[in-house]
């Protein structure tokens, strides 16, 4: 009933492409213009509407990947095989082209800029994209904030912005990434593949204001068993339920 709400105060509108890059091999960012964007927040999302030529339309709700700020707005899409969207976003849509986005939608998950409360970001798979978009706001307005992000990820080709992320860390040390592969991990890396274990997030959210005794904003985002997994962890580290929030897609795709 919230969401049906928000909707009704929104509108289609037509966002041009203006540019696309390859993140990973089923991974691309989209850059959208949206004359008279209002203006997001980081963590928000927008809904994507595609109509063919006899009529049929379809629709799917992707994360925003940019920091806020002007008319721009980028998404990072992962294709998925069985994928009724993801496919034509990834592989067909190109610079010039024009489909429908309306929002932006959530106004929960997202992190306020002004706040110096430390943040502990946990991704799995493509849920990085709303945390990645809260890692470039704090640096975009120059916040202090201590962020430390737990990314979840298969094998180092499904690494979404690695580059980017491990510049912020070598730039500020305020600022953290702690990689958990699941599949396969280079061979550089000492932990062993597998996923989040409360051993990994005790590592992970030491030496810094990270653990539950410092009450840091925790935002988890990924796959929905995942979500519930590492917010199970994280409550049983002692961390409040009210400092946790939480994003979560299915199976289908029919969320980022």
């Amino acid at each position: 009933m919230a969401r049906a709400a928000v909707l009704r105060g929104l509108s289609w509108r037509v966002a041009t492409v203006v540019g696309v890059r390859d993140e990973t091999a089923a991974g691309r960012t989209i850059v959208f213009e949206l004359p008279g964007w209002p203006g997001h927040a980081a963590g928000q999302h927008v809904d994507v509407r595609l109509t063919a030529p006899d009529g049929y339309s379809t629709q799917r709700s992707y994360s925003i990947a940019s920091a806020p700020g002007g008319d721009l707005v980028e998404l990072t899409v992962e294709r998925l095989p069985d994928g009724e969207v993801s496919p034509y976003l990834t592989q067909v849509l190109s610079v010039g082209d024009q489909i429908e986005l309306r929002g932006p939608i959530g106004g929960w998950f997202v992190w306020d800029d002004a706040s110096p409360d430390p943040v502990l970001l946990i991704a799995g798979g493509s849920g990085v994209v709303p945390l990645a978009a809260m890692v470039r706001a704090r640096f975009a307005v120059g916040s202090s904030a201590p962020f430390r992000l737990l990314y979840s990820v298969r094998d180092p080709a499904s690494l979404l912005f690695g580059a980017e992320l491990d510049h912020y860390q070598r730039t500020d040390l305020s600022f953290g990434v702690h990689l958990a592969f699941t599949r396969t991990a280079p061979a550089d890396v000492p932990r062993p593949v597998g996923r989040i274990d409360a051993a990994f997030l005790t590592d992970a959210t030491a030496g810094g204001p990270f653990s539950a005794p410092d009450a840091p904003a925790v935002f988890a985002c990924g796959p929905t068993g995942f979500v519930e997994a590492v917010a199970n962890l994280v409550v049983a580290a002692g961390h409040e339920a009210r400092r946790i929030k939480t994003e979560r897609f299915g199976p289908s795709g029919s969320q980022r």
